[in-house]
């Protein structure tokens, strides 16, 4: 287990700083300087002083690989510098913008996981064929509609027409749940086609036909066995939807006019201030790590056969071929004793053809 998760954790921080590193990059190679596009604009009134401190700062004076190591130690920090057109430190700013947009994720994950759990439940066990059909189709409807659509649809009949949610966020719960239900919308349909895929196939498996055989009836059988194997597949598509959360926030928050991370985004790029936007790339690929760390440490409790590693795999596949081969099955209780001997070569009557 201790190897596990020091191999896991090792590939978070190696996701973090690819994603560091690639931001960074393509950052550096769009066109234009905010920089200097602020220090050439009247409306700033710096002095050629105040102009030499902000190209000292950003390092616009040094080569692009000793920006690149100054700007990474420092994020390791925590300084990710100040913001070009705010003035205030880029961590105060993304510190304010992320409870709103981490509230508005989280309502939308569990609202993905509800609906991606009963479309997938109703898809295999309802009584009816046309119910099974029509709510299995749900799935890709759901992933067919864009985001801002289904948000526009929200605004124009829950909104202006039967005035059930605000139009733009106030601070309440109930101005949270239009973005939630359609950010949640975005990521139930991949997982409510994996995890229906998945109890279908989880079905036909010999342990729920022992189980029907041993006169088991399907709610049992859904406990005890075919959510639990169902999972793993979610479970996985789980950590890469965070990554569609994230960006479909921004879509979202522009639609509801709610403040957060989206809108954060949007003021950045329209105004090329790179280190917010490099903060919230930042912290949007912390996010997603954190997600995926979480996840791989739920996967040893669901499947314990994952701590085991490929050697491990061999080596066992090894021992039991040795045994296969000179003729003795172990008995388990007494390793030393065979229990069974099994012929070196089948007889010509029972010979594969």
């Amino acid at each position: 287990m201790r190897t596990y998760l020091l191999k896991r954790f090792g590939q978070s921080l190696l996701v973090l700083w690819a994603a560091y590193t690639v931001s960074f990059l393509l950052l550096s190679a769009l066109p234009g300087d905010a920089v200097n596009n602020r220090i050439q604009n009247p409306e700033a009134q710096l002095t050629p002083a105040q102009a030499q401190v902000l190209i000292e700062y950003y390092g616009l004076d040094r080569p692009l690989w000793e920006q690149y190591v100054t700007s990474l130690s420092a994020a390791v920090r925590g300084d990710l510098g100040y913001s070009l057109t705010d003035g205030r430190t880029v961590t105060e700013l993304v510190g304010g913008a992320l409870p709103s947009t981490l509230a508005l994720t989280a309502a939308a994950l569990l609202l993905g996981l509800v609906f991606s759990a009963v479309i997938g439940i109703v898809a295999n066990y309802a009584p009816w064929t046309w119910l099974r059909e029509s709510v299995g189709s749900t799935p890709a409807l759901f992933g067919a509609i864009p985001t801002f659509v289904v948000g526009i649809l929200l605004l124009q009949f829950f909104s202006f027409g039967f005035h059930v949610i605000p139009a733009s966020d106030d601070g309440s719960f109930v101005a949270l749940l239009g973005p939630a239900i359609a950010l949640g919308m975005l990521i139930a349909a991949p997982l409510a086609q994996v995890f229906t895929t998945s109890i279908r196939a989880t079905r036909g498996q010999p342990f729920a036909h022992v189980l029907s055989a041993r006169g088991a009836d399907e709610v049992y059988k859904f406990r005890r066995g075919i959510l639990r194997n169902s999972s793993m597949p979610v479970l996985t598509l789980l950590g890469l939807a965070c990554g569609e959360l994230i960006a479909g926030a921004v879509v979202t928050e522009a639609v509801f006019a709610r403040p957060g991370l989206g809108q954060l985004t949007v003021g950045a790029v329209s105004t090329q201030d790179l280190p917010v936007l490099q903060g919230v790339v930042l912290v949007a690929a912390l996010a997603y790590v954190s997600v995926n760390f979480v996840v791989d440490l739920a996967y040893p409790f669901i499947d314990p056969r994952v701590l085991v590693d490929g050697r491990t795999q061999r080596a066992t596949g090894r021992r039991v071929r040795r045994r296969v081969v000179t003729g003795h099955l172990v008995d388990r209780e007494n390793p030393a004793r065979p229990n069974l001997r099994v012929p070196r070569r089948l007889p010509a009557e029972v010979s594969m053809p």
